[in-house]
Order: structure tokens, then sequence, then C-alpha cells
């Protein structure tokens, strides 16, 4: 890592390594002294240049040690790319505070050992080529907390980003508030949340980088503001720390408590990383975002034929209703992460619902197709019972409604084109979902989905069952594929209503009219993609190709419609939907 010569704070250089923890220990040879390092992970005693060389993670167990700001700036950005703000903003003592020592002597002695000017360093840089505003906390100056300083400084990054237009890209690490500063510490809670919605009202892209600790007001405040949360592995993040909590509760903590894995399993992060993933991650994050390609490169008209039927009658020769579910059904036939890798060639997955979990039934992420930025979002089943049952069966759950609900606000803030792959039997039955609210969480999405701003394409690529599979096909463009199918109920559900077993599915297959002709000439979807002879699953990558293409036509076709255009002509293709007598 390289800092501008002109742009260094004004404080003494910052070290190459941050102080030794009190585990570290150093031993002199007669030539030269060479530095250990007790690994606080598993004990080993590790040789200091070795643990240099793997960015300060431990190479017997994995354990990331902490890094100080200028280290961290070397996992996140392009080498020799920062370029520090001048100047960078300088605490002062605004109480006189005194404790066992005088806070301004805290202060000085912690601008001595670190080089900073106070807990964070922030400037410019590029990650992957891309441009972002940037913000390092360093946690061995007073512990990372949050006075004065650390709320402008991260605020001043905030408005960087803002009139620049550019991601803003913050790592944290921090203890919390800094109490020596009293109310005005607590009041920079306040002002860095507020910086960070002005941002999010504006579609800038904000990511938080969550590393080790993360506590305290500062997590209550900016560092779980970001559009998209990263947390380094590890990491413990929270609001008040464990030995906390374990004194006012008397209880055991569980395993893991407020480690990033333990957060990830419960919606609250995006990604869990390791420490030499997180820059490849950012670059590919920034390019699924802001596109690889000229804006217009997947605009422009292809020759040849359409690659979407909207015709019914040159749908002939279909299959009987119940040989289409079949069809429909086949395990054999491609997901929707199987979609979503042939028409992406970079595909950013992005988890959490931020409330409760992580539900694998619904995937979704930031993509690029032939160079446009998408968000993607689809049902995920499975090719065998391991993956099937681990997904649900595609039956998702409310987490992973509210899960496609926040991706779907995230894009349009970006003015991301969203595309849906619908494939679900529907809604996930069950306690757990009723308590936590499925049909809230369906009905939100449906409502969400209708006041987007951008293109929404929605694609039934197997079964699209009742309101669990509507709630990601409120779309401008509804397409289907030939052998798939899009009901209100399943026949064998419809059957066992009506006649107490599901022994009729067959017939009232053909009576709920769920196949593609049929639903093309009510009006439900706007087109038909053609599959392979046999189906999909006899030829997935024609049937991905034809799909692709179906998807990039429609995007073409909506690319010129303003935010208020596509709002009101995804209105008006659901309110002419139905048929009433007399009209």
């Amino acid at each position: 890592m390289t800092i501008s010569p002109a742009a260094v704070p004004t404080a003494p250089p910052a070290p190459t390594a941050p102080a030794a923890p009190a585990t570290a220990s150093t031993t002199a040879s007669a030539t030269a002294p060479v530095a250990w390092a007790r690994c606080p992970g598993c004990a080993a005693i590790v040789y200091a240049p070795r643990l240099a060389r793997t960015q300060r993670v431990c190479p017997e167990c994995g354990h990331h040690h902490r890094l100080n700001a200028v280290e961290r700036l070397r996992t996140l950005v392009d080498d020799g790319s920062f370029r520090a703000a001048v100047p960078q903003v300088r605490g002062a003592d605004p109480l006189g505070f005194t404790d066992s020592r005088p806070y301004a002597e805290r202060l000085a002695q912690a601008r001595g050992r670190t080089g900073l000017d106070d807990a964070v360093l922030y400037g410019t840089a590029t990650a992957g080529g891309h441009r972002v505003v940037v913000a390092v906390m360093d946690f061995s100056f007073l512990g990372g907390s949050m006075g004065s300083a650390v709320g402008e400084a991260v605020t001043r990054a905030c408005e960087r980003a803002l009139d620049e237009r550019v991601p803003l890209v913050l790592a944290v690490a921090s203890g919390g508030a800094r109490m020596q500063e009293g109310a005005l510490s607590l009041m920079q809670m306040g002002k860095t949340a507020q910086a960070m919605r002005r941002l999010r009202r504006a579609g800038v892209l904000s990511v938080c980088v969550l590393t080790d600790p993360t506590f305290g007001g500062v997590t209550a405040s900016f560092a779980t503001l970001g559009d998209v949360l990263v947390a380094e592995r590890g990491a413990l993040v929270g609001f008040a720390g464990p030995r906390v909590i374990a004194s006012a509760t008397r209880e055991k903590l569980p395993r893991g408590f407020q480690s990033a894995e333990y957060l990830a399993g419960r919606g609250m992060l995006d990604r869990v990383e390791p420490r030499d993933g997180l820059r490849p991650l950012l670059a590919r994050l920034l390019s699924t975002t802001r596109g690889a390609a000229s804006p217009g490169h997947a605009q422009e008209p292809p020759g040849g034929p359409s690659a979407v039927i909207r015709d019914p009658g040159e749908l002939s020769g279909a299959p009987a209703a119940q040989e289409t579910v079949r069809l429909a059904r086949d395990t054999r036939r491609p997901t929707a992460l199987d979609y979503i890798w042939h028409l992406c060639s970079d595909f950013v997955e992005l988890h959490g619902d931020r409330t409760h979990g992580d539900d694998p039934a619904i995937v979704g992420g930031t993509g690029l197709i032939d160079g446009t930025p998408v968000m993607v979002i689809g049902h995920q089943k499975g090719h065998d019972t391991s993956e099937l049952v681990a997904r649900n069966f595609g039956l998702a759950h409310p987490e992973g409604y509210r899960k496609a609900l926040r991706l779907m606000g995230l894009a349009d803030r970006l003015g991301l084109p969203v595309v849906t792959l619908v494939d679900t039997q529907g809604a996930a039955p069950g306690v757990g979902a009723e308590e936590r609210g499925q049909a809230w969480a369906i009905a939100e999405c449906l409502a969400g989905m209708s006041e987007l701003s951008v293109p929404v394409v929605a694609t039934v690529v197997g079964e699209g069952g009742s309101g669990g599979a509507l709630a990601l096909a409120m779309a401008n463009r509804v397409l289907m594929l030939r052998h798939a199918v899009y009901s209100v109920i399943s026949p064998e559900s419809c059957s066992t209503i009506l006649y107490g077993d599901p022994s009729h599915a067959p017939e009232l297959a053909g009576s709920l009219r769920i196949t593609a002709p049929e639903l093309l000439r009510l009006g439900v979807v706007d087109g038909v993609v053609p599959e392979p002879p046999g189906g999909a699953q006899e030829d997935p990558a024609a049937a991905m190709d034809a799909l692709k293409a179906a998807v990039l036509e429609s995007l073409r076709e909506l690319s010129g419609l303003s935010g208020d255009e596509l709002r009101k002509h995804r209105h008006e293709r659901f309110r002419g939907l139905g048929v009433i007598e007399g009209e």
C-alpha cells in the first residue's frame, strides 16, 4: 500500500505493522532480533515475517489477527491507489476529562503510537479499478472508539461519496463510543446514521466491512447501515459485549455467539469472507453494480426473429397438462443457480433478511448479463435429495421473501434491472412460517415490486405455485418456459380440497389452465420461451441460451422507459387482469 506523500496525516507516519499485542514475544539473537507471535486462536508460536506474508492470518489455525489502518487498506483497495484526505480529522478534549490520566495525554500517546490523527483514516482509492471513497478504523487507537473526530471523519467520507457519486467502503473495528467525550460521543451515532441514510436515498452504494471487534454505538449506527454488510471471518460483532451479556443474563451463551458466522446464520450479514477474499469480492461487487461495459451495450437490437413467442397459435402440439406438470417438476431441469451462472458472466450472491435468517430457498445477488448490471433473484430447488432438502424444495419462508424484497429495494436505489426466476410449488407451510408472518412477507413483496422504478422481468422456469410464485413475479414482463406451469394451486391440492384425495389431479390440471399456451391466451404471461424437445432437462445449455436471449430482449424493450412509466406499465398490466361478467 502506497499513501500519497502529499496526503499523509499530519501526525507521524503510520507504522507498517500494529503495536505488538500482549501475547507477542520477541527473541533476540546475537545478530538481529527475531520476532515471534503467539496466536490467540491456537496458541501456536508463529514467525512474524511468515505472519506478515499471510496478511496476519495464522497459518496454523486461520485466526485473523487484528490489523492497523494501513494494513487494513492493503486488504481492500488496489495497490498504490489510496490518497488520504487532507487534513484528516483531529479530535480534541471537549470536557477536559481526566481519569487515571488526562484524556489529552491519552490522545497524544495514541497519535504517537499509531501515526494517525484519530481512530479513522479516510480518503479515496480504487478497488478493481473502480473509484471509491474509503474509511478504515484502527482499533489500536483507543480501541477504535468513536468520539467527535471519528464521527466527523465518517460523515465527511459519506459526504464526499455523495458529492462525487462514487461508492463508499467503510472498514470497521471499534469497541464503541468514546466515554471521555461524554454526550458528544453519543451524538456521533445520530450524525453518522443520518449521513449513511443520505447516501441510501441518493442511490450511492455503501459497503461496510465489519472486522474484529465491532461493538457498541458504532455497530448501532453507521456500521450496520451499509447497503452490503461483509464481515471478516471470525470477527466478533454486536452491541453489548459477550461478557456483559453473560453477566446480565446469567446464562451460558450459545457456541460462536456474536461471531460473523453466527450472525450470518441469523440473516444479519450479506457475506462472511476470509481476509484474502475481501479485495476480490469488493472488486466484483463494484463491477456488478456499476457495469463492466457501456450502458448501451445490451440495448443494441439483435438481428433475427424474436426469442419470445407471443402468439398462442404458434404453440401447437402441446402435451397434456398433467404431462407438462411432470416435465416442470423433473429434477434434471436447470435450477435458478444454473440459469444465473449461465446468464451472468459474474454473480455476487447476497444473503440475509437482516432480521431473522437467510433462507436457502431464495437466492439473489448482483450480476452482469452481457455487461449489463442486474439484480437476479430466484427460487432454488436442487438436482438431488440432499440439495432439495437443504433448499426446502424451493419452498420459501418469510425470511426468504424479505431477503428478496431487500435486494429489490437495493436494485431500485442503484438503478439495476431486476430479473427473477420462479420455480416453486408455493410458499413454505408450517408453524414457524406462520409465526414469522408468511402472509405479511408475501404481501409486502407484491406491493414492493409494484413500486419499483426499474425494469422487472420475471421468468417462470419450472413450477409457478400460488402466492409464493407471484411474490417474485409482479413484473413488467412475465415470461414462461414452454414446459413450465403457473397456477393458483397444485392439481393434487386442488383435487384433495374438492374430492378429498389427489386422484383427480390429472383432469384438474387441464381444468386449471396451467400451461403456457393457456396462460398466454389469458394474458397472465406476456410471452413463452421455447424449450428443446422433451424439455429443458434434455438439453440444458440450449434451454439456458433461449432464456438468456428472451431476458435480454425484454430488457431492451423496457430500457427506454422512465421510472414513472415502468410503474405505470406494471400497474396497468396487473390492473387489466381478470374476467368479470358483463364486461
